[in-house]
């Protein structure tokens, strides 16, 4: 069981948040999604669950129905059909629509997009120039690859700044994301990189976990039980390496015994090539990124 975290303060912004968030008249934050989908779903739940903010102050739009149901059924949270009306709810605006809908979302935002606003884009391999470019002038972006375990509050996530924003707009992209995981703050030309790590990396732990899994099931654990076991092994290892700080060789060395069976299925990963086939999942998510970002 993931422990939860508790009695976070509340973050509120200045009423004008162009002046770095010094002024002492504050008022809450107001997060406005641009797409309602998993990733938003998942970021909208962890930082009501930090206790960031409120449902009350969080909209959502989405063209579709479905969508918006189940973002409010999930966060609690309003919803529309127009982009514009969360620019017009929110100062802090998440982009989280697909690569493809980034332009016309922006396009529809724009005419609305002040100097109070910051928008924090999760699109995919949408490059900050091509952000910048679509909103007025001064416009401040930041970056961000996120992550889907956002959702249980063990995200890992990097951000970028775009030229406009300030030090103080990276404070609080790294604390909205520290809410739900893990934050990095990282050029941009390495996001495509965790965005093949981190971003796509859930996917090969689940499918790692429904392996080891298999492997129970074909040795003779029932179903129920090898899943769980494989996932709190992953879970358990994770955690040794965050906490411990040793090198995961280290770590691997620790629990292999001379002549022992662990080190005989590790010759058996060996030779399946698993280093191999991760590091190129991890090149091949990296590549696909960097073509997003170019088409």
């Amino acid at each position: 069981m993931l422990s939860p975290r508790e009695h976070k303060p509340r973050i509120t912004l200045p009423i004008h948040a162009a002046a770095c968030y010094k002024t002492r008249m504050a008022v809450p934050l107001k997060i406005g999604f641009l797409g309602a989908g998993k990733m938003a779903t998942a970021l909208a739940r962890g930082f009501v669950r930090a206790e960031l903010v409120t449902p009350k102050e969080i909209i959502a739009s989405d063209p579709f129905e479905t969508a918006r149901k189940n973002f409010a059924g999930e966060v609690g949270a309003k919803t529309s059909p127009t982009n514009i009306a969360v620019a017009q709810f929110a100062t802090v605006l998440i982009l989280a629509t697909k690569p493809d809908q980034v332009a016309a979302a922006l396009a529809e935002i724009s005419r609305a997009f002040t100097k109070n606003h910051l928008l924090i884009s999760i699109a995919a391999g949408v490059t900050l120039a091509k952000l910048e470019a679509a909103l007025p002038a001064g416009a401040r972006v930041i970056r961000v690859m996120p992550n889907t375990p956002a959702l249980v509050g063990e995200g890992a996530s990097a951000f970028a700044l775009g030229k406009n924003a300030n030090a103080a707009d990276g404070e609080l992209a790294k604390k909205l994301l520290s809410a739900v995981g893990i934050a990095f703050h990282v050029k941009e030309s390495l996001l495509d990189a965790v965005t093949g790590l981190s971003g796509s990396g859930p996917a090969y732990v689940y499918q790692f976990i429904e392996a080891l899994s298999d492997g129970g099931v074909a040795a003779g654990l029932p179903r129920d039980i090898a899943t769980k076991l494989a996932a709190q092994t992953v879970l358990g290892g994770a955690k040794m390496v965050l906490e411990t700080g040793q090198h995961p060789g280290t770590l691997k060395d620790q629990v292999t015994s001379p002549g022992g069976t662990t080190i005989e299925g590790l010759h058996a990963l060996e030779k399946g090539k698993l280093r191999a086939t991760v590091i190129s999942a991890v090149r091949a998510a990296t590549e696909k990124s960097k073509k997003l970002g170019q088409g």
